[in-house]
């Protein structure tokens, strides 16, 4: 029993009624409860004909009953504004109102036409009218101030209801919350693909935030347009609509002062470019939060309410870690769009050497017959009378025999364009980057990588776009020969003579089925001489001729059923 009850002039009896109330609704978790158990006591006490509880509801200033004894269910749906009636008065002033006939109070509105008198107090929680308990009576002058101090020490007990279980439901809601964040957190950074990852993020933030519908947007190229990228919940008005403009839009806002906003109702807010569509659909209260990777806004997180509805500072600060987590999902997905693009590019760059170095091997075998044809032809010396036909075939067949060599010599000077451009290059952060753009594909062939890269390994000359190629093959290769998974490693180290480095080795080995004797012997022949069964036979050939250029050596080490390790010798800077 508080400090104030004991100081009051309460009688014996109902300061008993009031420990026994303070000792029920101490013992109940259930605050709905203990807010009908207190109306219900001061009707009996005050030997009232009806009484309530109602509350302040933030968004629409309505009073709403939330607790009642002996009302209609007419009466029950009543909603006053703050300052209507005496009970709207109350809420407003803070303070109590003893009516001992409410015919003559201008204030009254009238909900049961037998009542006469009315008595309401108003309940403060942390200093803050909240509500107002009141009882009324079919009599006049019902209610005394004994009365009066009796309600409004119930009034402080159900202040203490009311304060507790807004804590609880706060603290409900965070764990509610926050279990549902980890959960999104999981789904949305699952996926490697854009669009997929999108929709989670719209489906699992309607589903977190109880919303009617959720859509996200986000800036094109140009920075200047937002375009609905995903949405949940929206219907074909809203997906079809227009692109917003960025300068221009009230999500617009929302990125240029990266800062969330909600909006009480978008079908009556003249800023809201889309009040029709709006209405067509049903939304009402909007909660937009932006979408920030690395300090730049990037598109913007939206939720709306299919009713009015003012979000709490706890939902705001949930969608933006929502926000947070989506917009690293989505330049995840983004850079992992990049990787495949670039190794698809790489892979492009692979066939265009493999032609080139193709068609170099194709001049070459071209040559050597036509150098033999071109000498044979000038030592038969034809010569024909000019009448004779046979003499205008005969110059046809000298001048394509030029025309066969001139092109050959061509292909032979573009392939030798081909030479590296040595610069200091660091091996061990090649290895990293393919890594990098390597460990999808790896991962989805459930193939481990492990690198073991000696530190302050020294530089080698080398044109580092080729030996990246040329790691790269290796790299592919090892995952063809892994088809079942496995384990690739790659290793770096110093080879010294004496105290001097004088190369740099690494080595790729996989786990894979190993090679023959034969396969070894033709993996770096002549892309003309190979053996694949699969594929062009192309790969080692070109790394072969890398490495060659490079002023380097690759060998092979394997073993049927054990394996394969390509060490690779390149002399250091």
């Amino acid at each position: 029993m508080s400090e104030e009850i004991s100081k009051s002039n309460l009688t014996p009896e109902r300061l008993s009624l009031l420990y026994q109330v303070s000792k029920v609704i101490h013992s109940t978790l259930d605050s709905q409860e203990a807010l009908h158990l207190i109306v219900s006591e001061a009707v009996r006490v005050m030997r009232a004909s009806s009484g309530s509880l109602v509350l302040i509801n933030p968004t629409t200033n309505f009073l709403e009953i939330h607790a009642a004894h002996n009302l209609s269910s007419t009466a029950r749906k009543l909603k006053l504004r703050v300052g209507e009636g005496i009970t709207g008065w109350v809420a407003q002033t803070g303070k109590p109102a003893l009516v001992g006939d409410v015919l003559l109070d201008k204030r009254y509105v009238s909900v049961r036409h037998v009542v006469r008198s009315e008595l309401a107090v108003p309940l403060e929680v942390q200093g803050e009218v909240r509500g107002v308990i009141n009882v009324d009576s079919e009599r006049t002058n019902a209610f005394s101030k004994d009365d009066l101090e009796l309600l409004e020490e119930l009034a402080l007990l159900a202040a203490k209801v009311i304060h507790n279980t807004w804590l609880y439901e706060q603290l409900r809601l965070k764990v509610m919350l926050f279990e549902s964040l980890s959960s999104v957190s999981r789904t949305i950074n699952s996926t490697l693909n854009l669009d997929e990852a999108l929709r989670a993020i719209t489906k699992e933030a309607c589903e977190l935030m109880r919303a009617r519908m959720c859509s996200l947007m986000l800036l094109d190229d140009s920075r200047e347009w937002l375009d609905l990228r995903a949405s949940f919940g929206a219907g074909d008005a809203y997906i079809k609509k227009p692109r917003l403009s960025l300068g221009e839009s009230l999500l617009g806002v929302v990125l240029r002062r990266k800062k969330a906003l909600q909006v009480a109702n978008v079908q009556s807010d003249s800023r809201y470019q889309n009040v029709e569509l709006a209405r067509s659909e049903n939304l009402v209260s909007l909660l937009s939060v932006p979408l920030i990777f690395c300090g730049q806004a990037i598109g913007t997180l939206n939720v709306y309410t299919a009713r009015p509805y003012n979000f709490s500072n706890e939902e705001i600060k949930i969608l933006s870690a929502l926000a947070e987590l989506s917009a690293i999902a989505i330049e995840k997905a983004r850079l992992y769009e990049r990787i495949v693009d670039v190794e698809e590019q790489l892979r492009q760059n692979e066939k265009l050497s493999a032609l080139g170095l193709l068609a170099a091997e194709v001049a070459h075998e071209i040559r050597n017959p036509l150098t033999v044809m071109k000498l044979l032809y000038h030592s038969l010396d034809l010569k024909f009378a000019a009448n004779d036909p046979r003499a205008k075939d005969s110059q046809i067949i000298e001048s394509k025999i030029e025309h066969l060599n001139k092109i050959v010599e061509q292909i032979l000077d573009f392939a030798r364009t081909t030479e590296p451009n040595l610069a200091p290059v660091s091996l061990n952060e090649l290895v990293d980057e393919l890594g990098l753009l390597v460990r999808h594909k790896l991962s989805n062939q459930s193939i481990k990588l492990v690198r073991d890269l000696a530190e302050d390994l020294p530089l080698v000359l080398g044109d580092a776009p080729q030996l990246e190629q040329a790691f790269l093959n290796l790299i592919l290769n090892a995952t063809e020969a892994m088809a079942g998974g496995g384990t690739l490693t790659v290793r770096s180290r110093v080879i010294c003579v004496g105290e001097k480095p004088t190369h740099v080795a690494v080595e790729f080995k996989d786990t894979g089925g190993g090679m023959t004797p034969e396969q070894q012997k033709r993996a770096f022949k002549a892309v003309l001489a190979t053996t694949k069964a699969k594929g062009s036979g192309l790969g080692l050939a070109i790394v072969g001729r890398i490495i060659e250029t490079h002023h380097g050596q690759i060998k092979i080490l394997s073993r049927m059923g054990r394996g394969t390790t390509m060490r690779i010798l390149l002399p250091v800077k």
